[in-house]
């Protein structure tokens, strides 16, 4: 078996390593083994990604002579709230749950975070490991530490840093995730381009169809590539007080589009980020920040793999009321809405001034016909 690729997240002694590579699942006990207090966890997963790949984590658990458990919660992200949270921390505690025990997140963006969470206020803290199952989680949410529920004013409103232990990203997974959410998670991956890095964008260009059709190496150096570029961002900035910031490129017009829906799964979180990206290149075209071939370049890559760039015309995203939800976005700072805009591909940049009148007048002229897959 060919060693996994290995990036470093250096966070001091909160530090840890994500695993990048094939058949990782299957010797998930002896990775995680020497991270454990004692030889006993509780897995966190879903309905949908359990009949995949719970029997196989608790089976290399087993041969590593690690006990485990496992709770079962609904997909989606319906499912980051207080109810579910507390359901959650009770069954964790029923398990018998130690302050110095490991819990797993087998999961998407959404058990990663919920778990995560339940993670960090359970006995006031206990590790967790992730093992995400989706793209979009292994390039984007499963590293970094945030965790976070959801509330009815917003996305991600309720939450703690909490960084995990050790992030598994088995490549192998992601044959079995539906193209949609594919697409999903490769929006995250485009981010990581756009907000820093044109050479990596200019490769996805050209190897992306590749990658969301299969081919293996595309996307462990996809996956890889978008791990360091967060890595080396979130050792500088842990607690997003200034450069992590960018790594939100096209989050805040996207977490009010997710809003807007009320989470009801009909535009899924990275339809809403692609949505954004393409607005913040267009409202950074606009306001002269940006060439207008740059936009136009970034909304005819999206657009090539099958990814939304325009906001649906629905009246469940009138103008007015998706600014009111990013008034709710939790990086607001004295009442001012920041966005994340560009200079060019690869070049984003905090911009604390802009004026809602323009953001308006953008959001207006920004519908498609909506047609949920």
């Amino acid at each position: 078996m060919t060693a996994p690729e290995r990036v470093a997240v250096a966070l001091g002694d909160r530090g840890y390593d994500i695993l990048i590579g094939e058949g990782l699942l299957v010797r998930a006990g002896t990775e995680i083994g020497p991270l454990l207090a004692r030889p006993f966890t509780v897995i966190v997963t879903d309905e949908t990604v359990a009949p995949f790949y719970l029997e196989a984590l608790q089976a290399s658990l087993d041969g590593a002579g690690i006990a485990s458990q496992a709770v079962r919660l609904r997909p989606g992200e319906a499912t980051k709230d207080f109810a579910h949270l507390e359901r959650l921390t009770e069954r964790l505690l029923q398990f018998g749950v130690e302050r110095r025990d490991t819990i797993i997140a087998l999961g998407g963006g959404v058990i990663g975070d919920l778990t995560g969470f339940a993670a960090a206020v359970l006995r006031r803290g206990v590790d967790f490991i992730q093992i995400p199952t989706s793209l979009l989680a292994q390039v984007d949410s499963s590293v970094g530490g945030k965790t976070g529920i959801n509330s009815s004013r917003g996305k991600n409103l309720i939450g703690a840093f909490h960084q995990p232990k050790m992030v598994l990203a088995d490549i192998g997974v992601l044959d079995s995730l539906p193209r949609r959410e594919l697409l999903a998670g490769y929006a995250e991956v485009v981010k990581y381009g756009l907000l820093g890095d044109l050479e990596f964008f200019t490769w996805l260009e050209g190897a992306g169809a590749g990658l969301l059709a299969g081919d293996t190496a595309a996307r462990i150096q996809a996956v890889k590539s978008s791990c360091l570029a967060k890595a080396a961002i979130v050792a500088e900035d842990e607690r997003e007080s200034g450069v992590r910031a960018l790594l939100n490129l096209g989050h805040t017009f996207g977490h009010a589009l997710e809003a807007a829906t009320d989470y009801d799964g009909s535009l899924l979180h990275g339809e809403a980020v692609a949505i954004g990206m393409a607005l913040a290149f267009e409202l950074s075209a606009m306001l002269g920040w940006c060439p207008g071939e740059d936009s136009a370049r970034v909304r005819r890559h999206l657009a090539s793999v099958g990814l939304p760039c325009d906001i649906p015309d629905d009246t469940r995203f009138a103008t007015d009321r998706l600014i009111d939800f990013m008034g709710q976005d939790k990086k607001v700072i004295d009442g001012r809405i920041p966005f994340i805009l560009v200079s060019g591909i690869g070049k984003a940049f905090i911009a604390q001034d802009v004026d809602l009148a323009d953001v308006a007048k953008l959001l207006d002229g920004a519908r498609a016909e909506f047609v949920a897959s």
